[in-house]
């Protein structure tokens, strides 16, 4: 909090932001959850000895071992997709297919939730989606009469709803965790299995919501309305 903290930012001096506070905050966070647990072993008397704080912190690891071999994996696979381009080449495909179908606009939004929800299953990052659609869907919507702003609801139109059946989604190894408390034999099959029929109801709902407020014509926000 002192002005010219270490943790403040070298130049601007502002802890919020680039600088070495937000740098640091998990590993902060990390030591403030371990001192307070530390406390309250030792004063429940439940941590005798450093024996007994190393065994807790091992049988917590331990919980987390094939949420770490999930991990591992995932990394691996993302990191494929990355090297491959096989995500920008699969948008850039479904985009063209889609500008030369000649079709109406609103068949072309939708058909857009539709693109939007497939690219999710191999790419699930939302930020990095959009850099790669945007370009692509909103000169094409423009020409259509269709603000951006229009395209980005439609974008997310389609990409929530599907983030809990996609294996790549960095929380999806958690829910799996958290399954396998309830039911031991949980897997990804069981979670993509339990949550598919909640993925295809929302998606549709969305879809007919998000269609019938673009023909209503109701505005997005405050000076935002849905055509330019």
């Amino acid at each position: 909090m002192i002005p010219g903290a270490p943790l403040r930012h070298p130049v601007t001096d502002k802890i919020i932001g680039d600088s070495p506070f937000m740098d640091s905050l998990i590993v902060i966070i990390t030591l403030i959850f371990f001192a307070a647990g530390l406390a309250y072993g030792y004063g429940a008397n439940t941590l005798k000895g450093t024996d007994a704080v190393l065994g807790a912190i091992t049988k917590s690891w331990a919980g987390l071992a094939s949420l770490l071999f999930l991990f591992l994996l995932i990394a691996q696979f993302i990191a494929y997709f990355n090297y491959s381009n096989m995500a920008t080449v699969a948008a850039v495909k479904l985009g063209d297919w889609l500008e030369g179908a000649n079709i109406g606009a609103v068949w072309l939004l939708i058909g857009f939730i539709l693109i939007t929800a497939l690219v999710n299953f191999i790419m699930p990052a939302a930020i990095a989606k959009w850099a790669i659609l945007a370009p692509i869907f909103i000169p094409l919507f423009l020409r259509l009469d269709i603000a951006p702003q229009t395209v980005l609801a439609a974008y997310r139109t389609g990409d929530s709803p599907s983030n809990t059946i996609t294996p790549l989604m960095a929380y999806f190894p958690l829910i799996v965790i958290f399954a396998q408390r309830y039911r031991r034999d949980a897997g990804i099959g069981t979670v993509i299995s339990m949550m598919l029929p909640y993925v295809i109801v929302i998606s549709l709902a969305w879809t007919l919501f998000f269609v019938v407020w673009y023909l209503i014509g109701i505005p997005l926000g405050p000076g935002s309305s849905v055509h330019t």
